[in-house]
């Protein structure tokens, strides 16, 4: 009876279905993390993650056959992750409590995201993200639409202003404008790829699109609008790419990487003035100014950081003395490379630069070469990601932090060195011969 039952549990983890439902489930926790902290506290979120990365890895044992170990996840995420936990050496008496819980929640948050890229393919990944943003966005749409328009009351238990009627800014079931409008962002991306590959009907993906672009609109979100003219960009560079003949790719892709690395290192020498012109906008000043109390507070401890500690909710030193000199509450640095560079110092900036640059040239090459415009969604959302990150720190935590993994995971299996020497690697789908198709039918 036992061993039956064992075997039935067994069943239950390898299936289809509970792999979907698992995903959906996931994402679904992930893009309302913030809401439901909101109204039923940070135990109930976190119980919630634990419960779901203990699911994870029980999936990925019952699948042990399929997976090998040298392939579970890229390197760079596990050396990003035992810098954060070395960094509880450094940490200041008192705050090894709170360096330990931020920890075990980028665990956590990896342990789900790695199992969701190693059960679903790209394909079944992004139509999961499109069917839980196609009911979130309509969800948040209509409370404000009750807020703001037919109670004309705002809903303090999900933080919603009910300004709708006035235009917005809005921001639904997501904590703030600019978390709607990243959100937006990624459905808008994810929403074009499924209707590039024929995944939904016609009129579910015009119905869609939408709803998405009018929620980018509604959210007044600076950061989204330069996030879509980067996305944007990254798309004509990659169809381009995609329509080179085999032979000229390569340089293409260097030509590209390149002027990449030259616009990175332009920004960075140029950062005071881009952080001026940014000031003198509504809504960045702000910004700015938080910026560099960070980088003052970064040139103290350059190369370890002040130790783990994730947000900045209840204020762990220094974001106390930084928030205390600003006069004003901040719960990221609203910027993840910061943010980085504050808790972990230049090393655990390397790493985590490694793990989203080394994802996202994985995902372009793998979309470059592949038949389905599906694998497009891997680098477009890799782009968004970390062009959302310089205004922003969600990808050091929650839904960013699972969607990076996910990404760099999957990357990994569309494309990795470790295919060549892993017997259990999936074969790869095949390349795009020259001349081929640029979509899938």
């Amino acid at each position: 009876m036992r061993r039956a039952a064992r075997s039935a549990l067994a069943d239950l983890l390898r299936s289809a279905p509970f792999a979907r439902a698992y995903t959906l489930a996931a994402l679904t926790l992930g893009f309302l993390a913030g809401s439901i902290q909101r109204v039923n506290g940070l135990v109930t979120v976190t119980t919630i993650i634990g419960g779901l990365a203990v699911i994870g890895i029980a999936i990925l044992a019952a699948r042990r056959d399929e997976l090998s170990l040298i392939g579970i996840a890229p390197t760079s995420l596990f050396l990003f992750l035992v810098w954060s936990i070395v960094s509880l050496a450094w940490a200041l008496d008192g705050a090894y409590a709170r360096t330990m819980a931020a920890w075990l929640a980028l665990v956590g948050w990896a342990a789900i995201a790695v199992t969701i890229a190693h059960v679903r393919d790209t394909l079944q990944v992004a139509r999961a993200v499109g069917d839980v943003l196609r009911w979130l966005l309509a969800a948040s749409l209509a409370i404000e639409v009750f807020s703001g328009i037919i109670f004309d009351a705002p809903l303090e238990a999900l933080g919603v202003k009910g300004l709708i009627a006035y235009g917005g800014p809005i921001q639904g079931l997501f904590g703030s404008r600019n978390m709607l409008g990243f959100v937006a962002v990624l459905a808008l991306i994810t929403f074009v790829i499924e209707w590039r590959a024929r995944a939904v009907a016609r009129r579910v993906a015009v119905y869609s699109l939408i709803l998405a672009g009018l929620l980018v609109v509604l959210s007044g979100s600076p950061t989204a609008l330069v996030t879509i003219v980067v996305v944007v960009v990254a798309e004509l560079a990659l169809s381009y790419a995609r329509r080179t003949p085999h032979a000229r790719r390569r340089g293409v892709d260097a030509v590209i990487g390149g002027a990449t690395l030259v616009g990175i290192a332009l920004a960075l020498v140029m950062h005071r003035q881009i952080a001026a012109f940014f000031a003198s906008r509504s809504g960045f000043g702000t910004r700015t100014q938080l910026w560099q109390e960070t980088i003052e507070w970064i040139g103290r401890r350059p190369v370890t950081g002040w130790s783990l500690f994730g947000t900045w909710h209840n204020e762990p030193f220094p974001t106390n003395v930084i928030n205390l000199a600003l006069s004003s509450p901040n719960f990221s640095g609203l910027n993840a490379y910061l943010d980085v560079l504050l808790q972990l110092g230049w090393v655990g900036l390397l790493l985590f630069a490694l793990l989203g640059g080394v994802a996202l040239v994985r995902a372009w090459l793998a979309a470059a070469d592949r038949r389905s415009v599906v694998h497009a969604w891997l680098p477009l959302t890799l782009v968004a990601l970390l062009v959302t990150s310089v205004f922003e720190s969600y990808a050091l935590t929650g839904i960013g932090w699972m969607l990076l993994v996910m990404c760099a995971v999957r990357a990994g299996r569309e494309r990795s060195w470790r295919l060549s020497i892993d017997p259990r690697a999936p074969e790869p789908p095949p390349a795009r011969p020259q001349g081929g198709n640029r979509s899938a039918r």
